[in-house]
């Protein structure tokens, strides 16, 4: 049935039944069994979404007392705990009648009431939740994202729509990555001149820290904090310079990449201002878990001090890897005495660490099934770097827990599920959502639904719907889109320069930082911060052309499909004329103006192709040499301009390609 073609996260099992549960301005909430704060106010906001969704005025907009007239009735035995492997299941059963949504604990409530949502529908009639039994449960307890605020600052308004976010989705973990070397982003009242120093201006105050804390709460998030130790930690000596392991002097930081600066391991003070500095942090965060980073440490510093040399010596320390074990068994003891547990990037990984530790793996997911067999307990990221700009399909095929991982099956508890993370050198409050969303929602369906579940077959299908119901929260990454195509333009005549970008994706991995220098104050707002990953229009275009080529081959009618493609091309074709008095008047796009010209000409490639490969079909054509022809413009055309890349140039290529396989015959 379509009404179940929209969710997402895949439950564990969808039952149809016949009818359907109308909704009306009758409509109304209940609570049985546990009442606390946290349903409560779930309940009230499912009740506000589903009026802005529907345009129906109801009677009530809280929950009330009498559930023997309630359209929904939520029951929950307990109030969830925001700790690890808590029960998050749930229950749905709609009738013609009424719903009831239960669950162990208000968390599992919170979970299925947006499943509710996604399966709110309409006819003629009006607004509807089809008559079914669900019953749903989390595949992986740990279900996270990652945002980077210390590279560029994101404000609290950036935070709470994406928790919002998160929550839609059935994320569990908000990890926030609060010090860098750009940056110190959270206040300390007892050491002020960290955020003071540190900061650039930008920081949390410990009101707003609450604040996040508190929101994620209402939603069934916890909230970890990542305070990266022992390297990328320019900002922190900054203000107390007597706690690095070289003398400086130090600037604030403004570029990207691995430095130099390291804490200084060897001096008490280092371990005394820790401790006091976590106490104060603890009394923020309530977590469990406190991430301290550990990543990218070079050691250069630690080698070039006497001082610290001689203590390695003293203390039968090695090498650098050693000494960092040192440190963090001294950070261990300091988190433990606050009834804190530890978690660090995959570098920390060693052991003489105890496996109440967690490993995050992010060079490999190699890191992540050693640590499994160790007794760890791990969690993945490698794959689920959003800043990387790879494909949807790319993080939905990546499972944390494959029978290829040859974990028995106490080994295989050990992997917690997985986060995906979202690292700011390149992204602004502007651009980040587009970075996020909807990629996002996919890897979240990944960590929560039953891996037979999770098929490509629908799942874009799935992810427009989604990504258009995000943007009830605030969620910008459809709506900026246009908003930055206008102002590079300095009109509302955006056609031309959105036909272009509309088939065109930053370039992936590391190579914008390659391709050009960047500070945290470059500008973020040209075409390459515009494009958006995985871009729609193109993609279905290459479906298109794989679609094509099948029939083709199987000398199947193509008409329509051709007919399709021809549109399109055509439009491309074209479009150069219309959009080079625009780049004209806009230095901003100059950058671009050869890429314009070049889908001009690879889509005249492909009509030329399409047409030999449609006469082909009639009479045999001399096809000789067509290939070499067009092989250098398409090469030329794959190559990124302005960090920019054309990403239907594959598809024209495959045509060819299909042209010149037919004059090998």
């Amino acid at each position: 049935m379509k009404e179940f073609n929209c969710l997402l996260p895949k439950p564990v099992t969808v039952i149809p039944k016949f009818g359907c549960l109308r909704i009306t301005p009758e409509f109304t909430i209940g609570i049985e069994g546990r009442k606390g704060n946290r349903i409560f106010i779930g309940a009230s906001r499912f009740l506000s979404r589903l009026a802005g969704r529907t345009g129906l005025f109801f009677g009530h907009n809280e929950p009330i007392t009498n559930t023997n007239k309630c359209s929904l009735v939520l029951n929950s035995r307990r109030q969830g705990k925001l700790i690890l492997s808590e029960d998050e299941s749930y229950i749905i059963e709609v009738s013609k009648e009424k719903a009831l949504l239960s669950a162990e604990t208000d968390l599992g409530i919170l979970r299925g009431l947006e499943t509710i949502l996604q399966l709110l529908t309409a006819d003629q009639e009006g607004y509807f939740i089809p008559a079914l039994s669900i019953e749903d449960r989390p595949r992986f307890p740990w279900r996270g994202l990652m945002i980077d605020c210390a590279r560029h600052f994101q404000p609290l308004e950036v935070i709470k729509r994406n928790l919002d976010g998160m929550a839609a989705v059935k994320l569990n973990v908000f990890h926030w990555h609060l010090t860098d070397d750009q940056g110190f982003r959270v206040e300390s009242k007892v050491f002020p001149r960290l955020h003071q120093c540190g900061s650039h201006g930008n920081y949390y105050t410990q009101e707003q820290i609450r604040e996040v804390v508190t929101y994620a709460d209402e939603r069934g998030i916890r909230v970890i904090p990542e305070f990266d130790l022992p390297g990328h930690t320019s900002s922190w000596v900054l203000g107390y310079p007597e706690l690095a392991s070289a003398p400086g002097p130090y600037l604030p930081e403004i570029t990207f990449g691995i430095k130099d600066t390291v804490l200084n391991p060897a001096q008490e003070e280092t371990y005394n201002f820790l401790e006091t500095f976590f106490q104060e942090m603890a009394s923020l965060f309530p977590d469990e878990y406190i991430h301290i980073g550990g990543d990218e440490t070079n050691g250069k510093q630690w080698l070039a001090n006497p001082e610290i040399r001689a203590f390695m010596s003293a203390n039968h320390l090695h090498d650098p890897h050693e000494l960092q074990s040192y440190f963090n068994q001294r950070l261990l003891t300091i988190l433990t005495n606050l009834n804190r547990k530890m978690i660090g990037w995959d570098e920390i990984l060693s052991p003489s660490l105890p496996s109440t530790i967690v490993i995050q793996s992010w060079r490999g997911k190699e890191s992540m099934v050693q640590a499994a067999k160790l007794g760890y307990k791990s969690i993945l990221s490698h794959g689920y770097y959003l800043d990387l700009i790879q494909p949807t399909n790319f993080h939905y095929l990546n499972d944390p827990l494959t029978i290829e991982d040859d974990l028995t099956l106490e080994q295989s508890i050990n992997i917690l599920g997985g986060e995906a993370t979202m690292w700011s050198e390149f992204v602004s409050p502007e651009t980040i959502d587009s970075r996020l969303w909807p990629r996002t929602a996919a890897i979240a369906e990944r960590l929560w639904s039953p891996s037979t579940h999770c098929s490509l077959d629908d799942l874009y299908q799935r992810l427009d719907t989604i990504s258009l119901y995000l943007e009830e929260f605030g969620l910008s990454h459809e709506k900026n889109y246009l908003m930055m195509l206008r102002r590079l333009v300095g009109s509302d005549e955006i056609a031309p320069l959105k036909n272009l970008v509309d088939v065109c994706e930053p370039v992936k991995l590391y190579q914008r930082v390659i391709q050009r220098s960047y500070t945290t104050f470059s500008p973020l707002t040209r075409v390459v911060d515009a494009a958006r990953p995985d871009a729609k229009i193109a993609r279905n275009f290459q479906q298109l052309v794989d679609d094509y080529l099948s029939n083709y081959e199987q000398r199947k009618n193509n008409s329509q499909l051709l007919t399709e493609l021809e549109k399109w091309l055509n439009l491309w074709l074209n479009n150069h004329s219309a959009l080079e008095p625009i780049i004209k008047r806009s230095p901003v796009l100059h950058e671009i103006h050869s890429l314009s010209t070049d889908l001009s000409m690879v889509a005249g490639i492909g009509l030329e192709t399409l047409q030999l490969l449609e006469t082909y079909r009639e009479k045999q054509i001399n096809l000789d040499g067509f290939y070499e022809r067009q092989k250098y413009i398409l090469e030329e055309a794959k190559k990124p301009r302005g960090q920019v890349e054309l990403v239907i140039v594959s598809a024209i290529e495959k045509l060819v390609k299909l042209a010149w396989e037919i004059s090998q015959l």
